[in-house]
């Protein structure tokens, strides 16, 4: 596979009829022969600032509009081609205006497609989802060098999770904050790669306070999210803070909403105070994308400004540096035009944006870092490899009554009813924002693989009714003489995603039916189940449900991954990376509510506040057993002496990231299966402001196939920022007191020691000038 730009380029550029179907459509710079050799733009021996100053300083203002989009013209009269910005990756490479795929037969016909990230979440393997970046990473820069992409990426999501009805709460690493953080930097690393050129340009988004689509009403294109700076530094821009402030991301997006008051995209507090100022976000090549239509909604539906070409002017001088559109929706044109667009606020986003671009070697074709990158790098045994265990690794086992493993290879002649709207469906296994993988494996597709005996039967998906039932006769037939009951059920795509919210987390009435009349068949019945938490109490409650398995939307070898836990080749050990609540929780609290402390209107929101979750966040069940106990005494640890003993420039100068010494934790299988086991490390304590959180997961660890009766030691990684609290102004505190580490869920070990001295500020948040905030 040829990997030289100047040829992708030329056949693309010389041909009128180039379709993005069947043959590249991203055309890149000639930085030998065309006109825009001559700029300094292309002198690779210049910093990313004085390259993109100079390609800037070439353009003529009307240039200079047409490029503050996603979808950029270019400037043909000094030879920069058009980009498109928006390419998608959020578990593969996936389609997007910028990324499309070859149809048929052919190179870049398909990219490698892993769990969505609430399931890769729930592997608590910062190792794994580093080595899912780099897998994605190094496609997603195939696929620009071919032409059928860009260089920059509008992954990860890292929203937290708070509420079980958000459609697009699987695109995120789940709840919890410390787990988000530490799935962000991984994946970072991964895709954007260790060297000073990125391989490809990643973007955390939505920020901020963005985790609702449609209810009662409000949208994400009007809804005004009241946060309290309590809230705000804590959980809704701790994310963030890891992505920019420690993870170095390239981009931003702002959301659609605004946040207390001012649209996202408008909010210089937001942009610059805390994201540029505060974080030092201020690296060449650090630029923001607004979502898509945003800039539209800040005159449109949030009324914040009086004309489009207002709204527009807003975003631009408040710190947006190019708008997302589908079509043209801002008022660039107008809003230059009346004298509201500053020239050094146009220059500014533009060299932002080319900083980006220089960064990622788009100007330096085949002496690019990264320009050996092709179709032999895509969909290779190693990425497949990786998606796979992502998906085993990330299933939980919530309930089992010791049905599971099922032990088939010692019975050849057991036969599996798999019935279930995904038992045989290879096209529900991927989730949203998904590419073209190279192939699906369903359940069916494995245990058939396997060689096992297999009857099969569909089944309803949201009905929640049975008048029409067109299932539980063929489901019935199937299991008729089977020796084992294997239902897939759940929730799919349609159900939830981008626009639309969930209104309940019961199980589909029609599921619960055909599950109560399959029980009656007196035989081994396992619920394997997709898509979104839903409450399980109907099927905890049930003894004839006899085990229950959460696997998501498992990618493309989500099939080989359930056979291989379901038939004990492999054993499970993910956790759960959200809470499952009780299906009365929605009625007691609206979406719109953003405040996460319980109080005389809220139970409160996450395992840190709710108390009586029907299966809790980091619950998880083996086919094994597990000690874990704290290996050694807690020392008492003195503020000051942490402080002082606080090294390197990047703690000296953040010292929520000054490191603690290693809590030590011994776990010992004390059965009869090799596993994984996740260490998950809880703190509670009365330090702090009222009201003090259940509990707060400050460290973790994934310890990879322990032997039976093999003991060994995890030293868990863990910083002063975990152990501090925040207080109502914002502030990282880390206070005095006595504190109680916990070990695994529910808990088996204790230990509690005593933090000494006064007080200290870890990270004094910066205040809001003239904003109010609730």
């Amino acid at each position: 596979m040829k990997s030289s730009w100047a040829s992708y380029c030329l056949l693309s550029c010389t041909s009128a009829l180039v379709s993005a179907i069947d043959l590249p459509f991203q055309t890149y710079p000639d930085c030998v022969n065309g006109p825009l050799a001559s700029l300094k733009v292309c002198d690779a021996t210049l910093s990313p600032p004085q390259r993109a100053a100079a390609l800037v300083a070439a353009m003529t203002t009307e240039e200079k509009l047409q490029n503050l989009v996603s979808k950029s013209k270019g400037a043909p009269r000094i030879g920069l081609p058009a980009y498109n910005w928006w390419s998608e990756a959020l578990h593969g490479v996936a389609y997007a205006p910028g990324t499309q795929f070859r149809s048929g037969d052919g190179p870049f016909n398909s990219s490698t497609s892993f769990p969505m990230p609430l399931l890769m979440a729930a592997t608590f393997d910062d190792e794994l989802i580093e080595k899912v970046g780099e897998v994605i990473g190094t496609e997603g820069r195939a696929f620009g060098n071919a032409g059928f992409s860009g260089f920059d990426y509008w992954t990860p999501n890292v929203n937290p999770f708070k509420d079980p009805r958000w459609g697009r709460g699987s695109e995120t690493p789940g709840e919890d904050i410390l787990r988000i953080k530490r799935y962000a930097a991984s994946m970072i690393r991964g895709l954007q790669g260790p060297l000073p050129e990125r391989r490809v340009v990643a973007t955390c988004k939505h920020y901020a306070a963005n985790d609702f689509e449609d209810w009662n009403g409000s949208t994400r294109h009007d809804f005004d999210a009241k946060v309290t700076l309590q809230d705000l530094a804590e959980y809704y821009l701790s994310p963030f803070q890891q992505c920019a402030r420690d993870s170095k991301v390239g981009s931003i997006m702002c959301s659609y909403n605004a946040v207390n008051g001012v649209p996202a995209c408008a909010n210089t507090y937001l942009m610059q105070t805390i994201l540029r100022e505060h974080w030092n976000w201020t690296a060449p090549g650090n630029y923001i994308t607004s979502d898509c239509e945003a800039v539209l909604d800040i005159f449109a539906n949030h009324h914040y400004a009086k004309t489009n070409a207002e709204g527009t002017a807003l975003a631009f001088e408040a710190g947006t540096d190019s708008s997302c559109e589908y079509e043209s929706s801002s008022d660039i044109p107008g809003a230059w035009t009346q004298g509201l667009l500053e020239q050094s606020t146009v220059d500014r986003a533009l060299t932002r944006l080319y900083e980006g671009l220089v960064r990622v070697g788009y100007f330096d074709g085949n002496h690019s870092e990264y320009a050996s990158l092709g179709w032999k790098d895509v969909n290779s045994p190693k990425s497949q490899e990786v998606a796979l265990q992502t998906a085993v690794e990330g299933i939980v086992l919530l309930k089992n009554d010791q049905t599971l493993p099922l032990g088939l290879k010692t019975d050849p002649k057991s036969k599996l009813a798999m019935i279930g709207f995904w038992a045989n469906d290879p096209k529900t296994l991927s989730g949203g924002y998904s590419g073209k993988p190279a192939f699906e494996h369903s359940p069916v597709y494995a245990a058939e693989a396997m060689g096992f005996n297999v009857t099969t039967a569909g089944g309803p998906v949201l009905q929640n009714s049975t008048s029409n039932d067109t299932w539980t006769q063929a489901a019935l037939e199937a299991a008729q003489d089977a020796n084992y009951i294997l239902y897939f059920g759940g929730l799919d795509t349609s159900a939830a995603g981008e626009t639309k919210d969930r209104t309940t987390i019961n199980w589909p009435e029609a599921q619960l039916q055909l599950i109560k009349t399959l029980t009656k068949l007196g035989k081994p019945l396992v619920v394997v189940q997709m898509g979104d938490q839903l409450d399980n109490t109907p099927l905890l409650a049930t003894k004839t449900v006899n085990s229950i398995l959460w696997a998501n939307w498992p990618g493309q070898d989500g099939g080989t991954a359930v056979m291989q836990i379901l038939t004990g080749l492999k054993s499970p050990a993910g956790r759960l990376p959200v809470t499952q609540y009780p299906a009365n929780y929605t009625a007691a609290v609206p979406m719109t509510d953003m405040n996460l402390r319980p109080s005389d209107r809220l139970p409160g929101r996450t395992y840190r506040w709710y108390p009586t979750a029907v299966q809790p966040f980091g619950f998880g069940l083996h086919y094994t057993t597990f000690q874990a106990k704290i290996a050694a005494p807690l020392p008492r640890l003195a503020i000051q002496d942490l402080l002082s003993r606080c090294g390197g420039d990047n703690a000296n100068a953040y010292p929520d990231t000054c490191a603690l010494p290693p809590l030590k934790v011994e776990v010992t299988n004390s059965g009869n299966r090799s596993s994984d086991y996740v260490v998950l490390a809880f703190l509670a304590g009365d330090a702090g402001p009222r009201p003090y959180p259940i509990k707060t997961l400050v460290s973790y660890t994934r310890l990879r196939d322990v032997s039976p009766g093999h003991k060994t030691t995890a030293h868990l990684e863990w910083t002063l920022g975990d152990i501090a609290r925040y207080d109502e102004q914002g502030n990282t505190v880390l206070y005095p007191g006595t504190y109680t580490v916990t070990v695994d869920e529910p808990a088996q070990a204790s230990a509690s020691f005593v933090v000494e001295g006064e007080a200290v500020v870890l990270d004094r948040w910066p205040a809001p000038s003239g904003q109010v905030v609730v």
